[in-house]
């Protein structure tokens, strides 16, 4: 897929004031500072779409794109953020979940997980409530620039063995870095299979 045009639409606290057109819509959530923004940006290959921070917790609203005039990519905000503070960290969760679980439009939801980490307990937990919620999602390893060819294969594998716990089976998995732009071209494949199927499945 190419992405010819991107264009920022609407940002709000609401999932019922999202935009109400029936196209489907793709969301990246993640952990604060897991390199959501710069992976926006990389994949619509515009340098501000999503605004980069290195401050921590940025995005605290539901954020659309108009993608091609197809589909939506969604900006969620990060969770787990410990410096908002427990009343604006529940705040932020309630605007995630309210739009997780009640939003119709929501096609499938990319989680992101800096790839230098290994499996933290609130990222674990948080795709097990996606499980239980029969919320379709794929996970996007982030910053593979960072770390060695043999410790990328190293994390990955270890990540698997956690997920493998209590999955199954497991998610589609994408190994990113925006600095390099790897990696955004097999995302933007996977959404247009998808795009394809639900055109397919309406004719």
């Amino acid at each position: 897929m190419i992405i010819k045009d991107a264009q920022f639409v609407i940002s709000n606290t609401d999932y019922t004031k999202c935009p109400q057109d029936g196209k489907p819509e793709y969301a990246f959530i993640g952990r604060s500072n897991v390199g959501k923004s710069s992976l926006i940006n990389m994949l619509t290959n515009r340098k501000g779409l999503a605004m980069t921070s290195s401050k921590p917790g940025k995005t605290q609203l539901i954020n659309h794109f108009i993608i091609n005039n197809e589909w939506y990519l969604v900006d969620l905000p990060g969770y787990g953020y410990a410096q908002r503070g427990k009343e604006g960290r529940e705040m932020i969760r309630n605007i995630i979940d309210s739009y997780i679980v009640n939003r119709h439009d929501l096609t499938n939801l990319f989680v992101l997980l800096d790839i230098r980490h290994e499996a933290q307990k609130i990222d674990l937990e948080f795709m097990e409530w996606l499980g239980e919620n029969d919320i379709p999602f794929a996970i996007i390893f982030t910053k593979i620039d960072k770390l060695s060819k043999s410790r990328i294969k190293e994390n990955l594998e270890a990540y698997k063995d956690k997920l493998s716990e209590t999955w199954e089976e497991l998610p589609p998995i994408f190994l990113t870095s925006s600095e390099h732009h790897i990696g955004g071209n097999e995302i933007l494949d996977y959404i247009e299979s998808i795009n394809f199927e639900l055109k397919h499945n309406k004719l």
